[in-house]
């Protein structure tokens, strides 16, 4: 895509440059969403009781709980299961990761970005230091683009910007291995 937009005639390059802020946004969206449901996926695969790994597996998997509880009528029976599930906690096998969990709400800004690395138990820090990137240049410039506004980048800014969208990709990534390789997600 690159390569193409440094190769474009004058009137291909504005749509160009649009698309790849639309591409390089949609990559990095997807890329986040796939490694966190991989690292979940991993961890059910230890078929480990809740109490074998960090606290924020078991709060993960009464999240989904309380969302239910929050957005309908729950009988008191299923409120009191609910809370004796809590207190009983840990001692459960972790088989399930609730598919609503990696949630990036169809704009991967740093606040959403926070939320998945505390679901991950991972730190956020690297993302807050890149908000500006991620929430101004790459999500508002997407979000114009999506609903119709002339939106591009320059063609000078191009190699700094698809650079800046892989490197946030692979740390996400790496974090996560790092997690992996070392077991820091058990207790």
């Amino acid at each position: 895509m690159k390569v193409a937009i440094k190769t474009a005639d004058l009137y291909s390059k504005p749509a160009l440059l649009r698309a790849i802020i639309a591409m390089s946004y949609a990559h990095w969206e997807g890329y986040v969403r796939t490694c966190a449901n991989r690292y979940f996926e991993h961890l059910t695969l230890r078929k480990k009781t809740f109490a074998d790994f960090e606290r924020q597996i078991y709060v993960n998997s009464v999240l989904g709980s309380l969302d239910a509880l929050h957005h309908g009528r729950v009988s008191l029976k299923e409120r009191c299961n609910l809370v004796n599930d809590i207190l009983d906690g840990g001692g459960g096998r972790f088989v399930y990761v609730n598919p609503d969990l990696v949630d990036t709400r169809s704009n991967l800004k740093t606040d959403v970005m926070n939320d998945i690395c505390m679901i991950c138990g991972v730190d956020s820090s690297h993302f807050e230091k890149n908000r500006a990137f991620l929430d101004i240049l790459l999500l508002k410039r997407r979000n114009a683009i999506a609903h119709g506004q002339q939106e591009y980048i320059e063609p000078d800014e191009i190699d700094d910007f698809v650079a800046n969208v892989l490197a946030l990709m692979g740390f996400f990534r790496t974090l996560l291995e790092n997690k992996v390789y070392t077991k820091a997600y058990a207790a």
